[in-house]
């Protein structure tokens, strides 16, 4: 499993995979791409396909992962992650709770838990969370119900809590300068760098705002 001393800082440029922008282009090759960029985290989005080829897709990301030296979680499927090696689970407000991902995953696992409240980063905290996803911090196509917690909120939300942040939501290479003095750990990217047709470019250029931005 990833190291857990390092966690803090693979936050900083967090690719989440969407496989509505690959075109004709394997999700493999993309994600390798934005490995090659410098993307520092992965995270396996499948909001709709089946548990089978959830896991299918993540094992074959995992030696990815493990060559460039990244975690990799897999979105919302406790049981996905488990059965293709991954390094963990992301799970959301409406998902498997921390505390039930984390006992079926172990306490070697890592367990993120998207918040939007000081309240309820504090309970994720509490329940066990190993980082929180933090967002919609601007407002994104990606997760359109998602209320807008704004740089306020994230602010507020990083200072009661002791576990690594990173901020989701509209962020791209306009938009994450403003993460600047949050206290965020890094940005969560997807359509800015899955989208893009240069993945391998785009990514360098955002790892290196989030670097300006943040120091990451």
């Amino acid at each position: 499993m990833y190291p857990r001393e390092n966690l803090r800082r693979a936050m900083a440029l967090y690719a989440v995979t969407d496989r509505t922008w690959l075109g004709e282009r394997t999700l493999s090759a993309c994600v390798e791409e934005a490995l090659a960029g410098g993307a520092t985290f992965l995270q396996l989005r499948e909001k709709d396909a089946p548990q089978a080829e959830v896991v299918l897709r993540a094992r074959a990301l995992v030696p990815l992962a493990r060559a460039a030296g990244v975690p990799l979680v897999v979105n919302d499927d406790v049981e996905a992650a488990a059965r293709a090696g991954a390094d963990g689970v992301h799970v959301g407000q409406d998902d498997a709770a921390c505390a039930d991902a984390r006992a079926k995953l172990g306490p070697d696992a890592i367990v993120g838990v998207s918040v939007q409240t000081v309240e309820q980063a504090l309970a994720a905290q509490a329940a066990g969370a190993d980082y929180l996803g933090v967002g919609a911090v601007f407002g994104t196509p990606t997760k359109p119900d998602a209320a807008d917690v704004g740089t306020d909120g994230l602010r507020a939300i990083c200072a009661a809590v002791d576990v690594p942040v990173v901020a989701i939501g509209g962020l791209n290479e306009q938009t994450i300068p403003a993460l600047a003095g949050t206290g965020t750990d890094g940005a969560a990217v997807v359509s800015a760098i899955f989208a893009a047709d240069d993945i391998e470019s785009q990514t360098r250029r955002l790892r290196a705002a989030v670097q300006a931005a943040l120091g990451a």
